[in-house]
């Protein structure tokens, strides 16, 4: 067994693309965690998806040996963090299992939005944390100009930051040595009831769910009965181990360290984030101080594209289940779009990465619907609903307001693409709260409406901003808004997968672009077709498309002109019929296009 004072248990947290994942290589192939051969790049980052668009979705450990010049030898236990402020609950629960923070900055962009979130966790959970420049080997890194801005935007003394080319490997040794002299080792007490801290779980097809704890007090030990604290069952540990970054067998787990074990759990969902795992004959007094699990903000419909299809999403679904606890799903039916699914999900991110998996893994088109978010619906009666599809909105004359979720946002942007960031938030009914500069860049703070913010905010954002500017977001709670459903109604039927939840002020303009996109989606008929937007019974915009025409006349020549009238009175009486009884067919892709309208 480590002694407790050579264990030191920490993560690096940064902003998306400041050089975390490299990092990690770098450690562990320095501290021979793998040989030369078996090293890649990111190696932590093991999904498809995290590799191609370069971020860290799920928490990953590993635990390495280093030697250090007191010639003393240290187990450390490196946590890598996700950087998306959708996976906010990754980053919260593995920094409760360590001590210390590397808090790595980029050297040419500084301090962002998601530094600055990630950080106030590390330091709500008592972190000691080193300032760490990274990517110094470039060109346009300025390292003194960054050491400046970390003291004045977060406040932390940087004069001894280290500098650091994770690429190159230069300044490693120096990073190792600061972890070890630096970083407090864990507190513990190894002879009292087995306590450990569930740190993330993840589903394993040959051994079930294998869990990843952090002991505080105790041992884990194999062939010991342990109780998960929150759901009260009991079972069996089978195997404990801890990663290097391969998995190695261990008989036991004392106190302070992290590793992971098995336990025949058929589900992610039984072993929940944060909960408290001790001996089930000799318990532990009181749990630990619980996280929250995460709760879904944005919600929408996924379809598959051919309803044949509607099986093998549902089991695509349940197993997508097994591994991401947070993903929340239930069925549910449409008259447009046939069967599917509605999901909630932790952001927009979180959204596109579980759809992408379910196109890439499964093989099966979707249609996704609208985000739309939670809305608490207070009715006449006292009663409080919470509306997660607009479709299921009960009559108006029972509602007596509304409550929508409001968010606080924290945008960094460069001084001279400013102005349209702020046009931007005015436009989505923000207030500014607050308004301050770091350098040439300034940082705006905004409360803004939850639903205005799903939709495409963040890609306008990055558009006005030419990818400058950097945006992170916490919920701050409901307030009443004016808010009503507005329906799309085409040939005077309802269609319930285009019906949005919208403020009254922006409802005409809404509905009106909404018109005009479906009226150049929608392919004409033999009969002409209404559009309509509407807020209850009241049409609010209208397009009409017009009917293909056949030439009845072309048999007619010569004769009376009577003949000719006759025969298109008839095709009038016939397209009047097809217009009472004729279907229209509306394509996929004009669901998603009239949906994507925000930003015209």
């Amino acid at each position: 067994m480590t002694q407790l004072d050579h264990i030191r248990n920490f993560s690096i947290v940064a902003h998306i693309d400041h050089g975390k994942s490299t990092l990690a290589d770098r450690l562990i192939q320095i501290c021979g965690g793998l040989t030369q051969r078996e090293m890649k790049e990111q190696v932590l980052d093991s999904m498809d998806i995290e590799r191609e668009r370069g971020i860290t979705i799920k928490a990953q450990t590993v635990r390495l040996d280093y030697k250090a010049d007191n010639g003393e030898t240290y187990a450390l236990n490196l946590i890598d963090t996700p950087g998306h402020v959708d996976f906010a609950y990754e980053v919260n629960r593995s920094l409760a299992a360590c001590e210390g923070s590397l808090l790595v900055v980029d050297a040419s962009q500084g301090v962002e939005a998601q530094t600055l979130a990630n950080v106030y966790q590390a330091m709500e959970n008592d972190h000691e944390i080193i300032p760490v420049l990274n990517k110094v080997d470039l060109p346009a890194a300025e390292p003194d100009r960054i050491k400046t801005q970390i003291e004045d935007v977060i406040g932390l003394d940087a004069s001894g930051a280290l500098e650091i080319s994770a690429k190159t490997g230069q300044g490693m040794h120096e990073v190792l040595e600061a972890i070890v002299n630096q970083l407090p080792p864990p507190k513990g007490d190894a002879n009292a009831p087995l306590k450990a801290l569930l740190v993330d779980s993840w589903y394993d097809a040959y051994l079930g769910v294998i869990v990843l704890v952090r002991v505080i007090d105790g041992t884990l030990s194999k062939g010991q009965k342990v109780k998960l604290m929150s759901t009260d069952a009991s079972y069996l540990v089978e195997r404990v181990g801890t990663f290097r970054p391969k998995q190695e067998m261990r008989p036991a787990l004392a106190a302070g360290e992290i590793g992971f074990f098995t336990a025949a759990i058929k589900q992610v969902a039984d072993t929940r984030v944060g909960d408290t795992v001790t001996d089930d004959k000799k318990p532990c007094a009181a749990p630990l101080e619980g996280f929250q699990p995460a709760q879904p903000v944005v919600f929408c419909g996924l379809f598959p594209v051919d309803t044949a299809e509607f099986e093998d999403l549902r089991e695509a679904m349940g197993r997508l289940r097994l591994n991401d606890a947070s993903f929340e799903y239930e069925m549910e039916t449409s008259a447009a779009l046939g069967f599917g699914f509605r999901c909630g999900f932790l952001g927009l991110l979180h959204l596109e990465i579980v759809r992408e998996r379910l196109e890439r893994e499964f093989n099966i088109d979707l249609i996704t619907t609208a985000p739309s978010v939670i809305y608490q619906i207070h009715l006449n009666n006292g009663d409080v609903l919470e509306l997660h599809n607009p479709a299921d909105m009960p009559d108006p004359v029972q509602i007596s307001h509304i409550d929508e979720p409001w968010i606080e946002a924290t945008i960094m942007v460069p001084d001279e693409y400013l102005g349209g960031v702020l046009k931007l938030c005015q436009e989505r009914r923000g207030r500014q709260k607050d308004l301050t500069y770091a350098g040439s860049r300034a940082m705006a703070i905004y409360e803004l409406p939850l639903n205005e913010v799903v939709f495409d905010f963040y890609d306008r954002l990055k558009s006005i901003s030419r990818g400058y500017a950097s945006f992170d977001y916490h919920l701050t709670g409901y307030e009443t808004g004016d808010l009503v459903k507005m329906s799309v109604l085409v040939n005077a039927e309802p269609v319930d997968a285009l019906s949005v939840i919208v403020h009254k002020d922006r409802a005409e303009t809404r509905g009106r672009s909404m018109c005009e996109k479906l009226k150049e989606l929608i392919p004409r008929h033999l009969f002409k077709i209404p559009i309509q937007a509407a807020l209850g019974g009241r049409v609010i915009a209208r397009e009409t498309i017009g009917a293909l025409r056949k030439d009845v006349t072309a048999k007619c020549y010569g004769g009376d002109i009577t003949r000719k009238r006759k025969l298109l009175d008839k095709q009038k009486a016939g397209k009047k019929k097809m217009r009472q009884f004729g279907r229209v067919e509306i394509p996929q892709n004009a669901f998603i296009a009239a949906l994507k309208l925000d930003g015209d």
